[in-house]
């Protein structure tokens, strides 16, 4: 609970306190002696806050009732021997006026006042409560989101490694093959790095920046392919401005090339934003071997980041023996 919202709850009850225990009983019943009724109001204020403050923080357990017990106890105490203090000793002494007739003894002045402690000690209690758990229930909320922040700043920097070692490999290709394309392809890198470097230290970056660094990609893996006219790429965007997390789509494009087969075949591509809802298609056909052992690093990653940045997004994923078929969308209206 927020302090202000806590605040009011307190000025509200002895607004109602102070109308119900003095303004209404003089105002309307017009009783006599209204002192007592200040006494009743004082005691009852600060019986109210000792609880608050002091005995339910420390005798309050769930788990041993013993203690809230004796934490009611020692509240009522302090309830009965206040008032028995003001309206039996000080106001005879000084107004010479007693709450209850000449000769009344102790015990049947506590037990008479047990009731009247209740009502404080009730609300107090309930206040408190209210404040600790509200304020655990925000703490909660905070570890929650730090969790959150540290495991995406993890999958983050997963992602980048992972992507430079794919690259590297294909480059590498080139530069054995002694291939004219391995100098372009070393430019197109150092360009990702670029993006990827700036982009991954952001929460979100605009859907067209992430468009072109898969553009980049597919740039980048057309100078290895001898058929890069396979490559079927549709891409339909009308708001290339809307915000979404860096890095999210880029991952299922690089598995395409790491673990597709592109000897007379290709894959096909779908980026569509209508309505501010992201829908990507990538199909491509696979290899006709068993998948190494990191294959799947990057997929696991953007699953994961997708649970926790887009919680009702929708993931088809269809792994049969010759296709690997993404079908994602994601709702970007609030982003």
């Amino acid at each position: 609970m927020k302090q202000k919202q806590l605040i009011f709850l307190h000025i509200f009850y002895w607004a109602m306190f102070l109308v119900g225990t003095i303004i209404v009983p003089h105002f309307v019943y017009d009783i006599r002696h209204i002192e007592f009724k200040f006494t009743y109001l004082l005691t009852s204020l600060v019986c109210f806050y000792f609880n608050f403050f002091i005995i339910v923080p420390r005798f309050f357990d769930i788990n041993k009732l013993y203690k809230t017990i004796i934490g009611f106890s020692i509240s009522v105490t302090c309830f009965v021997v206040i008032r028995y203090f003001t309206d039996e000793v000080l106001l005879p002494y000084f107004g010479g006026l007693s709450n209850y007739p000449a000769g009344t003894n102790f015990g049947y002045y506590f037990f008479d006042n047990i009731y009247n402690s209740v009502t404080s000690i009730f609300i107090s209690t309930v206040f408190c409560l209210f404040s600790i758990y509200s304020s655990l229930y925000e703490e909660r909320l905070q570890l929650v989101e730090e969790k959150k922040n540290a495991e995406l700043k993890a999958l983050k920097t997963q992602i980048n490694p992972h992507f430079i070692f794919n690259t590297l490999n294909n480059i590498y290709s080139l530069v054995y093959q002694k291939s004219d394309k391995a100098l372009p392809a070393i430019e197109e890198l150092s360009q990702l790095l670029r993006y990827s470097t700036k982009d991954l230290e952001r929460d979100m970056i605009p859907l067209e920046k992430e468009i072109g660094y898969i553009d980049s990609l597919i740039g980048l893996e057309k100078l290895r392919i001898r058929e890069p006219e396979l490559l079927i790429i549709e891409k339909k965007i009308n708001y290339p401005h809307l915000s979404i997390s860096p890095m999210i789509l880029v991952p299922f494009v690089e598995n395409a090339f790491k673990h597709g087969d592109f000897r007379g075949k290709g894959f096909k591509m779908m980026i569509s934003d209508e309505s501010k809802i992201l829908h990507f298609y990538l199909l491509n056909f696979k290899k006709n071997r068993e998948k190494d052992v990191v294959s799947g690093i990057g997929i696991r990653n953007v699953k994961k980041r997708l649970e926790i940045l887009y919680p009702k997004h929708e993931l088809t994923i269809t792994d049969s023996e010759t296709e690997f078929i993404v079908d994602l969308k994601i709702d970007l209206r609030d982003e």
